[in-house]
């Protein structure tokens, strides 16, 4: 069975509401351009300053050119004669800056702080690796079970207006987050194992920023899904983009 409008229709609330509207996703990225910078300048200056982690100068050097270009970008598109034009792009690079700020960024330098050299047991570059490959592994799985979910729901009319969701958005099915959760809660053990067998950190602050910054990482992941989605509605549906005075299309 082919989805429909109507099957999407909660997930215009965002846009109603004008919290994603392109006027405000514009002044989100020129904050996001500060903010990127600022968090790339700690991973460079302080995260990778001391780290054994592999192939640290190429990972930092890649990392800078998207963090660059997307800087740029986020520039271009919070100038009104350009995001009024290119609403559907405009909002995938919301993403993209979302992704890269909360997710990325911060992944990278809880990586370089479990590689941070130390004077007791230190992580070898091997461990380090297929420590990091577990961790996208990991995250994948979540990625798949929040998109199965998703599409479940959206199957059994969850997002459609008048629906539970749209009465008390994030509050019902609680059950159908488990799959996700159980795969998370399982990566931050994990983490925390390999933390104490294999690095020489033993700060209980620092501890907690690698493991949050981590966490984070599996949380971007867990509602790029809806994010996805709606970017899907935008090129299907003309009910889910704003015409050149900012107005958000009817529904048709």
């Amino acid at each position: 069975m082919k989805l429909k409008e109507e099957d999407f229709e909660v997930l215009r609330k965002p846009l109603e509401s004008g919290r994603q509207s392109p006027k405000s996703l514009a002044f989100t990225l020129l904050l996001c351009v500060f903010l990127q910078a600022l968090l790339f300048a700690l991973e460079y200056y302080v995260a990778a300053d001391s780290t054994m982690y592999p192939y640290k100068d190429q990972i930092l050097l890649v990392h800078l050119w998207i963090t660059a270009g997307l800087i740029v970008l986020s520039l271009i598109y919070s100038i009104p004669a350009v995001y009024k034009r290119s609403g559907k792009i405009q909002y995938l690079l919301s993403i993209l800056v979302s992704q890269n700020l909360f997710s990325f960024s911060i992944f990278i330098s809880a990586l370089f702080f479990i590689g941070n050299k130390g004077e007791g047991k230190n992580a070898t570059p091997e461990s380090l690796l297929n420590f990091t490959w577990i961790l996208v592994f990991i995250g994948l799985l979540i990625f798949i079970a929040t998109f199965i979910r998703f599409y479940i729901l959206l199957k059994k009319g969850h997002y459609r207006k008048g629906s539970k969701k749209d009465e008390l958005r994030g509050k019902f099915e609680t059950t159908s987050y488990i799959p996700a959760a159980i795969i998370g809660g399982l990566g931050i053990v994990f983490i925390i194992q390999y933390i104490v067998r294999n690095s020489a950190i033993d700060d209980l602050n620092m501890m907690t920023v690698i493991i949050g910054g981590i966490t984070l990482f599996f949380v971007m992941l867990f509602i790029l899904p809806e994010q996805l989605v709606i970017l899907y509605c935008k090129f299907r549906f003309k009910s889910f983009n704003f015409n050149e005075r900012g107005y958000l299309y009817k529904k048709e």
